[in-house]
């Protein structure tokens, strides 16, 4: 009988429950602050913008939230997704590493970002709102929103990154096709946009900035966002929980967890019920957050309060941070052109339990390509970095002579990302420079804020 190539779970298995992992954290969390009074932030400081059951998700201190009935409905369109073992890529790489793979590519838009849309739609419709203003790098997180709005018959406003704009239009044609209006940022609508206009390439801070300003100046209007936020963490921990299952299934526990960041929602998707387990039983498994080399916020960044976006509308969030109006450099990977990350995620970093590595674009690319050729999957540039570090730990089992359990979250597929693969192909795919003097320009300009321990 052959070996297990795939482990799936009936959708009777399907998480009741979202992991909250802030009660979990180590030390004591610095609290975001209001800009203006720089005290913590309270329900009524976020309520213009997010409804009341997601602030609520956002402070609290419940270990586990219930999952509405309404939003497991439509998980139930892809979820459980599959945990695949990577038994091709392990002989191509001549390793003694067992290799997994939870693949999130399965979902309607693509990606791991529905599992939040959804919840964040489902709670905005309860309480009335007609619109949702976001902003989108590579278009996987408008896309989930722009479904999402869809099936919860809300409206949606997207303001996609400009250079991820021109460098995917069909990002934005599917977006549309859900019924979604899309704007190129910087744009000329909104004081933001206008006010970075010399920023042609765009960039998430900036996006977010317009969004907000726009869900600030409508009453029917509120703000979603794709990651950072600890209720849109809290989300994405199904995946995580499932692969929990899955792994039982297959009789084993990672030695090393594996994904990519830029705000931190994928890597927190895999992780963070993990994570939680070794604060509570222990053990000697490691996690492990891949970002670009070209926008190295948890590996060159500094720990302290910053705004979440450029123009300086949202709270001081703590936070490694490559400063709020810092644009990082056009790479392929557009979902992780941040500045900064979850805060959560940057505590567990700050605290030794998440280690954090910088991955160049090319080096990225080749082991997608290298992936795709072994599993048959192509993925998006963005796991393709977690992917690199994968090959890293794969080739360390093999030094060691060990067989080491990795898993990976495979958090999309790159089948909008051609554009990125045919550069690679004719080797044009450049390791963009990630400028200092630009970051340490940025880090001056660092709002006043109490300092972080």
């Amino acid at each position: 009988m052959s070996e297990p190539v795939k482990y799936l779970l009936p959708e009777s298995d399907l998480p009741t429950h979202w992991v909250n992992l802030l009660p979990d954290l180590p030390g004591t969390p610095a609290p975001p602050l209001h800009p203006g009074t720089q005290k913590p932030l309270g329900p009524d400081d976020l309520s213009l913008i997010f409804p009341i059951g997601l602030i609520e998700q956002e402070v609290s201190a419940e270990p586990e939230i219930e999952i509405p009935e309404e939003v497991r409905e439509v998980y139930r369109l892809w979820r459980p997704t599959p945990l695949h073992r990577a038994r091709r890529l392990e002989r191509e790489l001549d390793t003694p590493a067992h290799i997994y793979y939870k693949y999130e590519g399965v979902s309607p838009a693509g990606s791991h970002k529905p599992n939040t849309a959804v919840a964040q739609a489902y709670f905005n419709k309860r309480e009335g709102v007609r619109k949702l203003a976001t902003e989108t790098g590579a278009g996987q997180w408008g896309s989930a929103l722009a479904l999402a709005c869809r099936l919860f018959e809300l409206d949606c406003e997207v303001f996609m990154v400009g250079v991820s704009y021109d460098q995917k239009p069909y990002r934005r044609a599917m977006m549309e096709s859900w019924g979604a209006t899309v704007h190129r940022s910087p744009s000329d609508l909104t004081e933001a946009g206008r006010a970075q206009a010399q920023h042609s390439t765009g960039s998430l801070g900036i996006a977010i900035s317009e969004a907000v300003e726009t869900a600030a100046a409508s009453g029917d209007t509120n703000y979603s966002l794709g990651s950072v936020l600890n209720h849109v963490l809290l989300h994405q921990t199904v995946v995580g929980q499932e692969t929990l299952k899955q792994l039982e299934l297959a009789g084993e526990y990672p030695d090393v967890v594996v994904g990519c960041v830029g705000g931190g929602s994928n890597f927190a998707g895999i992780a963070y019920p993990l994570i939680r387990r070794r604060l509570r039983e222990g053990g000697a498994t490691r996690f492990v957050a891949a970002e670009p080399a070209a926008c190295p916020t948890l590996t060159r960044g500094v720990y302290r309060y910053d705004f979440g976006d450029t123009a300086g509308l949202t709270p001081l969030i703590p936070m490694y941070t490559l400063g709020h109006d810092f644009v990082p450099p056009p790479v392929h990977a557009g979902g992780l052109r941040y500045h900064g990350d979850a805060p959560s995620l940057c505590g567990l970093v700050k605290e030794g339990v998440v280690e954090a590595r910088a991955i160049a674009q090319t080096a990225a690319f080749g082991a997608a390509v290298r992936f795709a050729q072994a599993e048959g999957i192509l993925p998006a540039p963005e796991p393709a970095h977690a992917l690199r570090v994968v090959f890293d730990e794969a080739g360390a089992a093999r030094e060691a002579g060990e067989e080491r359990v990795i898993l990976l979250n495979l958090c999309g597929h790159g089948h909008f990302d051609m554009a990125a693969y045919d550069a690679y192909h004719a080797g044009e795919l450049e390791d963009l420079e990630f400028s200092d003097r630009d970051m340490q320009a940025a880090l001056e300009r660092l709002p006043e804020a109490p300092a972080l321990a």
